[in-house]
């Protein structure tokens, strides 16, 4: 940020008048967005179908640019020449409703047929007068803007009103000048952009090399030299000659202990494992719903394996670190020797113990999966010594917390890219820099 200091500055500044804008230079303008824009209008909620020509909802906006996995489709048998939601090349659309979406935007920039639902609002330069392409770096700023003047007021909007939109005031440069920052703004904004992917990419790579550490120590050990044997399992391959495979039947069994008041309502996610402190309310997007009567809810001990049966095939399974209860979705797994639960979660979360999983879950589609404790206890699982067990899991840790530091460094640099990207964005379309 240190180099928007340093860029050159325009001679003279007034006031806006705006907020979000402050002084603009001396002969700049400002209108209205319909003074701007020919079309400004929401699309048509056409009727939906499996295929057809793409339809483009707030979903596909979410990135500030558009996402063609989320959009749905409109057949293209059904009578369209009256929708108003056909777009056109250079099109600017802007995500009118949406918890998380409202006011992010993308230009459409494909010549093939499509529309925009009645979420999404067309901005549409049709006389050469001014630049959607501008006009989305101006609201590629403004999400936490947009937003916070849409919760104000007694009636608290939670839309993007077209009569408020074409009222929008928008900084208008010289038009020689608009250019020059729009080419200005697609160079250094692709430099930033690159960089973010590059370091991504590095985070992607440190995960993989973690997954790698994890499903080496838990399948092969700690010792190189130690004499190996056919595990007899394919997804597991050769493990040390000492150690065993074993059915989950001999090794767990099902916990169905009624909750108690006081715990804490544990959760499992696909992420992080089992939780070990309840959700706050604010957090908990579900807490609205939660069962009052507690014993509803299962108990859970320290050291007992929970996995979500519906989410299981996903990687949801960990252990217990704290006493507390689980929802009766999620099935306990009690041990019946001593174990280090917590090597068995690095090995159930492993992607090769999760296609197992996926395997013997019970379903015709993925949403209807179901992983029960029949399935469960069938599945092989891999079983050191226990001075072994605890010796991963403490090697794991180890090499995790390590990674987990230059992720945490990565993504640092990335959020300061991002900021920096914002800020320059920002800087360029209200004059506060002179590009030109």
């Amino acid at each position: 940020m240190n180099a928007l200091v340093t860029m050159p500055k325009y001679e003279a500044y007034k006031d806006s008048g705006v907020e979000w804008i402050g002084k603009l230079p001396e002969h700049w303008e400002l209108k209205k967005i319909k003074y701007l824009f020919d079309f400004t209008e929401r699309g048509t909620a056409p009727s939906y179908s499996e295929e057809g020509i793409t339809v483009i909802n707030q979903s596909c906006l979410s990135s500030y640019s558009l996402n063609f996995k989320k959009a749905k489709f409109h057949d293209s048998r059904v009578d369209s020449s009256s929708f108003r939601g056909n777009l056109f090349k250079g099109d600017l659309l802007i995500a009118s409703t949406g918890l998380g979406v409202l006011g992010k935007c993308a230009v459409y920039s494909s010549d093939s047929k499509a529309f925009a639902d009645s979420h999404v609002t067309i901005l549409r330069d049709e006389k050469g007068r001014f630049s959607t392409c501008f006009t989305y770096y101006v609201f590629s700023t403004l999400y936490d803007f947009i937003n916070s003047k849409m919760s104000e007021g007694a009636t608290k909007q939670t839309e993007l009103q077209r009569d408020d939109l074409r009222a929008f005031l928008m900084p208008v440069p010289p038009r020689i000048e608009l250019k020059k920052i729009i080419d200005f703004l697609k160079s250094k904004t692709a430099q930033i952009d690159q960089a973010i992917v590059i370091k991504e990419k590095q985070i992607a790579l440190l995960k993989e090399r973690r997954q790698i550490i994890i499903q080496k120590a838990v399948t092969q050990g700690l010792d190189p030299n130690v004499p190996m044997k056919d595990s007899g399992v394919d997804w597991i391959g050769k493990i040390p000659e000492h150690w065993e495979v074993r059915t989950n039947r001999f090794l767990f069994k099902e916990r169905n202990e009624s909750g108690k008041e006081g715990l804490p309502l544990l959760s499992v996610s696909i992420h992080t494992g089992v939780s070990s402190e309840e959700l706050s309310e604010e957090n908990n997007i579900r807490g609205r719903v939660k069962i009052e009567d507690k014993s509803k809810y299962n108990f859970v001990r320290r050291g007992d394996i929970v996995f979500n049966m519906m989410r299981a095939w996903q990687g949801a399974i960990g252990a217990v670190t704290v006493e507390g209860m689980v929802s009766p979705a999620y099935i306990i797994a009690e041990p019946t020797n001593q174990i280090d639960s917590t090597y068995f979660e690095y090995m159930y979360r492993s992607p090769g113990f999760i296609h197992q999983m996926d395997k013997f879950s019970k379903g015709i589609t993925d949403f209807r999966k179901r992983l029960y404790w029949d399935e469960f206890k069938q599945l092989y699982t891999i079983c050191p010594p226990i001075k072994e067990q605890i010796a991963i899991t403490c090697f794991i840790r180890d090499k995790s917390n390590k990674i987990d530091v230059l992720i945490e460094l990565q993504n640092k640099q990335i959020q300061k890219l991002k900021e920096y990207k914002t800020t320059l964005i920002n800087s360029a379309v209200t004059g506060k820099i002179k590009v030109a």
